[in-house]
């Protein structure tokens, strides 16, 4: 079994006649229990609504039971459980008054369960008469009365006291002679053997009796009515009409055979199974590892809603930019080095790719600040030295800088050179301190300062890389919403720590200037290697470039500069925004999967991963989308005899209907 969104089935729980109950377990190893409606019963009318409304009032009614994530408008609903809530799928089949099967465990065979059994106190007399009306809602019985679970059955005679409040049955009450015609019918209990009590036999009153033996007094008294010869003759018994009940037994056969071959025919075809191998009984462990992309867009907004498409869209173009500064701290009147050896510090951010051949978009307080923030950086580094040999306290430290910003500059080896700098760029996931494989190289192709954008256009010294597509129209208005993305750590020590790409959704709170150019400011951050990445708008084009707040004491990375303000640089520097064919191919891929057309999401998904390497949610989405596959083609054969069956028996309840009114209309014409 292949998982449903984020989660991977492990075995079947249980069964029902609407769907099925599985053990899974999600991405962070996480086990819950899943129950997934059958395809054809989601069909039929009303039974999705009914899933629907009986999950959430499961989950609003105090202290019922909360799912974890669910797919309503799949072909087959599911709703996940955390396992430590319990049985929450058994818990919702029984709900919807399904005959949950558990799967039998090493210990033996689960005994059934069928609702909630009621105890009938005394066996229903068959006695003649008219059929009375018990409490509750009724069920048609031919033949011998039926023992059913839930509902009490409509018999003949008087009804017997039945123990307990009878419950209320969800649907239209279904006859239960003959097959079921639909699945809430398919849990009829099994029948029980009446137990009549004999009426005592009553000679024909048309006979002659024998006289009472007794003692007699005289001679019996004259009866006019003694005549040996009858006088009433009994009518006829009426011609039994074999005929007509075979004629109508044949119409019946030849309507549910009839109904269920045109469906048959009609049903589409199944899709055939995908050629991978099996998941149980497999005779060698496959070969390739599995897909383990950093960025999940699955597990970071709800399975198949607008915010993971649009992280699948825009997550692969993000990359991870470090940038190494050295240089000197001079004196500002003698040029003299105020330390002997080079002064060296990083800067880290977010960026991404905007042209197939390697051009990103970051911040320029990253790759190119200014020779203010570049000497400040620097002295804060020089400072830190100093209380690490004991020449300074760290309370000092702040002063120290203060008291030199005015008397000294930064520059290269020579004095009037600029810094040495070294630029690098990793996709997926980034260590940092990593200048080679699978790092690359970059270059600053041209650098906007604070007070007019502080953006920057950056050349990576590789092509083939996944782009992200700009929308110079997009609009950021006060209190609408916007996804960000871009590089965040948990680790603390930072020569060692490890980078991944983030998301979150964050609210726009006001606007501002920049220069000639405007900003908004949002009400979250992802953290301090965020600046430079992705502001998205709900289709996973980019709205806007996440930067620092400056006017903020801790500078926080909560502003968007908009994306007219980078598609300008851009042409600035005599290139353009374009999606490649590997990035069309891929957007064309995620239509088809988040479509349910899997097996040709699978064919462009391959095609993506061999002419774009480092997408790597390209090849984590075809394996979803194979895994998704062999999950729909599970219960095909099963669906296909639903529908049959409920095509049959709708069949025959017609003809019964048309045999009922032609009963009807010759008794009254006989009356």
């Amino acid at each position: 079994m292949q998982p449903v969104g984020p989660y991977r089935f492990t075995h079947m729980l249980g069964t029902c006649p609407a769907g099925k109950a599985w053990a899974a377990i999600d991405g962070q190893g996480r086990l819950v229990t899943i129950a997934v409606l059958n395809a054809a019963v989601a069909d039929a009318p009303g039974w999705r609504e009914a899933f629907v409304g009986t999950a959430n009032g499961l989950a609003q009614a105090p202290g019922g039971q909360t799912f974890a994530y669910a797919d309503f408008s799949a072909a087959e609903p599911w709703v996940a459980y955390p396992a430590e809530a319990g049985p929450g799928a058994e818990r919702l089949f029984r709900a919807l008054g399904q005959d949950y099967q558990p799967v039998p465990t090493e210990g033996g065979p689960a005994a059934p369960v069928s609702g909630v059994p009621q105890q009938v106190s005394g066996v229903p007399q068959q006695v003649s008469g008219v059929p009375q009306q018990v409490s509750g809602v009724p069920q048609q019985v031919s033949g011998v009365p039926q023992q059913v679970s839930g509902v009490p059955q409509q018999v003949s005679g008087i009804p017997q006291q039945v123990s307990g409040v009878p419950q209320q049955v969800s649907g239209v009450p279904q006859l239960t002679s003959g097959p079921p015609p639909a699945p809430w019918a398919l849990h009829a209990g099994p029948p029980v053997a009446p137990n009549p009590t004999p009426a005592p036999a009553r000679p024909d009153a048309d006979e002659p009796q024998p006289p009472a033996v007794g003692p007699m007094d005289g001679p019996p008294p004259h009866d006019p009515f003694a005549a040996p010869v009858r006088r009433i003759q009994p009518s006829a018994p009426p011609k039994r009409r074999t005929g007509l009940w075979l004629k109508v037994a044949a119409l019946a056969l030849a309507v549910a055979v009839g109904s269920g071959a045109a469906v048959w025919a009609l049903a589409p075809d199944e899709p055939a199974d995908p050629d991978i191998p099996p998941t149980v009984g497999a005779t060698a462990f496959p070969t390739a590892a599995a897909v383990d992309p950093p960025l999940k867009p699955w597990a970071q907004a709800a399975p198949y809603s607008p915010e993971e498409r649009a992280l699948a869209v825009a997550a692969p173009a993000l990359v991870f930019v470090e940038t190494v500064f050295t240089g000197y701290v001079r004196d500002a009147s003698t040029n003299t080095p105020i330390r002997a050896t080079p002064i060296t510090f990083t800067r880290r951010c977010s960026a991404f790719v905007v042209t197939p051949d390697g051009h990103a978009l970051t911040s320029s307080a990253c790759v190119k600040p200014t020779q203010e923030t570049a000497r400040q950086i620097a002295l804060d580094t020089v400072a830190r030295m100093l209380v690490r040999e004991q020449t300074l306290v760290p309370a000092q430290v702040q002063e120290y800088i203060r008291t030199n910003m005015g008397k000294t500059k930064f520059t290269g080896i020579d004095p009037g050179t600029e810094p040495g700098t070294e630029i690098h760029g990793q996709l997926n996931t980034a260590r940092g301190n990593l200048t080679t494989e699978p790092a690359i190289p970059a270059q600053v192709v041209r650098a906007l300062p604070p007070d007019t954008g502080n953006i920057a256009l950056i050349k990576l010294g590789r092509g083939s890389l996944p782009v992200a597509e700009l929308n110079p129209s997009a609009t950021l208005t006060d209190g609408s919403s916007l996804l960000i993305l871009g590089f965040a750590t948990t680790d603390d020590d930072f020569r060692t720590a490890t980078y991944g790409p983030q998301s979150k959704l964050v609210g726009i709170t006001g606007t501002g200037r920049r220069g000639s150019a405007s900003i908004s400011r949002i009400n979250q951050d992802l953290g301090t290697t965020s600046h430079g990445g992705i502001a998205l708008d709900p289709s996973g084009r980019v709205a806007g470039m996440i930067d620092q707040d400056q006017a903020r004491p801790d500078r926080a990375n909560r502003v968007i500069v908009p994306s007219s303000s980078l598609n300008a640089l851009i042409g600035e520097a005599g290139t353009a925004n374009k999606l490649g064919d590997s990035d069309k191919l891929y957007r064309k891929a995620l239509d088809a999967y988040f479509a349910g057309q899997h097996s040709a999401a699978i064919t462009q998904f391959d095609a993506v991963s061999q002419a774009s390497p480092g997408n790597l949610l390209a090849k984590a989405y075809r394996q979803n989308a194979v895994e998704r596959q062999q999950n729909e083609s599970e219960p095909s054969d099963q669906s296909v005899w639903l529908m049959v069956l409920l095509a049959a028996a709708g069949g025959a309840l017609s003809v019964g209907l048309i045999v009922l009114v032609v009963m009807l209309v010759r008794r009254r014409r006989d009356v």
